[in-house]
């Protein structure tokens, strides 16, 4: 069975398709998926032009009875989806469920938002006169995402496009396409009317560009390098951008920090999915009175994380998500050798009942800034830390860099806390919590290369997805 495209209402099979494969297990084929052509991007494009003008004149009401249909289905799947999401994805299975629930409840969210449009009536300056300030649809939407959060960045996107009256076409990453599909099918039961949602499966570079180009507007979660690409595109032809891209986040460890905390901070947000996050903590800058100590006892903690299949209930940390993810952290890995990284946590071999993408947490200690390492974002289980003079050398260290998506500190002290807040270079910030870790109600997006345009989630996500009206009415 192939796993077409949904298009006008329909689903499609295509001419080819391509297989979606269990990077725990590469015997296992998940099923085979759609790949589609430039001519099924134009037919999804004329699909969501056809239904934009009766979706954006639907009351709020039908509209948060769908989102809210679709979010019972999905908390109610939870565990089935979270397994599908381990599977395809290789993420743990209790981080899989954590998923799955929390693209519930951003669909619960918006569809709340869907009843709260906002609005304003002001006095003019002049005499008898109103003023009215709306919100209406942007028109239509695509979104790109990416495979490392498949169920939730979908629905971070989609949820908020369609509570604001927004035609959708989703295009998620090729090596993950399970999830998106099984949200495609939940939304289309939910009640949507034919075309006002459209799932477009294939390769992002055919894909792509189409996308950004005749869209109205383009949402994109993914590497910085395509991102500019289709941030290129798009402005190109006038079409409304938004942008997440890479992190490379800091967090820093000063003295006074309690220990535990802090190795538990750096465990999870370098670590926990594999590090497969634009928000994980790659980089660990740490003062010299506890560098020693934290070393130590993070690399017993790395050196004891339990790697396997991500079904299994003993796993912490699951495979890569493809072969060529394995090989682009296995580069950073020899160069960091190369570059004489002190590699603390990572040497012991690994030898795993199945074939699959499997690889062991590295820490390396005493690295520089101006290794490649500190510097790239490497997008899998690999972390180094850098040892720094004080907080200011920290908090200088931190900022160094052309990302700025996350940045933690680890500290008991409320000065540290509130200095670091105000001075971190990051659109997120994080006191004694890892990096990886953010809410679904409130925004989300970063600084420099890691973002561009208006913040995703919460409330300010109706900045991206609608456009502001000014009415004025004479009264007299």
């Amino acid at each position: 069975m192939m796993h077409g495209n949904l298009i006008g209402g329909n689903w499609q099979e295509t001419a080819q398709g391509f297989d979606n494969i269990n990077p725990s297990d590469t015997r296992d084929i998940i099923g085979r998926y759609a790949a589609s052509s430039p001519a099924d991007a134009q037919a999804a494009l004329a699909a969501a032009r056809a239904a934009q003008k009766q979706w954006a004149a639907s009351t709020p009401q039908m509209r948060f009875d769908i989102l809210d249909r679709a979010a019972e289905e999905i908390l109610a799947r939870k565990a089935e989806l979270g397994d599908l999401l381990a599977r395809e994805e290789g993420k743990t299975l209790p981080e899989a469920i954590g998923e799955a629930t929390r693209a519930g409840m951003i669909f619960k969210f918006f569809a709340g938002e869907a009843l709260r449009p906002g609005g304003e009536m002001l006095p003019s300056v002049r005499a008898n006169v109103s003023v009215e300030i709306s919100r209406e649809p942007v028109g239509v939407v695509a979104a790109i995402t990416p495979w490392n959060f498949p169920l939730a960045i979908p629905a971070w996107k989609v949820a908020p496009a369609l509570a604001y009256g927004n035609c959708v076409i989703l295009k998620p990453a090729e090596i993950a396409p399970g999830c998106a599909w099984a949200l495609a099918d939940i939304l289309h039961r939910a009640g949507l009317p034919a075309g006002v949602f459209n799932l477009l499966l294939g390769q992002g570079a055919i894909l792509g560009p189409i996308l950004a180009q005749q869209s109205d507007a383009i949402s994109f979660t993914g590497s910085t390098g395509v991102g500019r690409d289709v941030c290129q595109t798009a402005a190109a032809a006038g079409t409304r951008v938004q942008l997440e891209m890479g992190g490379k986040n800091p967090l820093i460890v000063l003295d006074d920090a309690d220990l535990d905390t802090a190795v538990e901070c750096a465990v999870q947000g370098a670590f926990y999915s594999t590090g497969q996050r634009c928000t994980a903590s790659s980089r660990l800058i740490v003062t010299p009175g506890i560098a020693d100590r934290f070393a130590e006892a993070l690399a017993k903690a790395t050196r004891a994380l339990r790697v396997g299949d991500a079904r299994h209930p003993d796993t912490q940390i699951g495979p890569l998500a493809s072969e060529a993810q394995m090989d682009k952290v296995r580069s950073y890995i020899e160069g960091a050798a190369a570059e004489e990284a002190e590699l603390i946590a990572g040497k012991e071999p690994l030898h795993p009942d199945q074939p699959g993408h499997y690889l062991r947490p590295h820490l390396f200690d005493h690295c520089t800034a101006e290794m490649a390492i500190c510097r790239e974002e490497i997008f899998g289980p690999v972390a180094s830390i850098e040892r720094v003079a004080d907080y200011e050398a920290a908090i200088e260290a931190a900022n160094a860099t052309s990302f700025g998506l996350a940045s933690g500190i680890c500290t008991t002290s409320l000065k540290y806390a509130a200095d670091f807040k105000r001075r971190a270079e990051a659109g997120m910030t994080m006191v004694n919590l890892p990096t990886a870790g953010v809410d679904y109600h409130v925004p989300f997006g970063g600084r420099k290369a890691s973002s561009y345009g208006p913040r995703e989630q919460g409330s300010y996500a109706r900045e991206f997805f609608t456009t502001v009206k000014t009415s004025y009415q004479f009264a007299g």
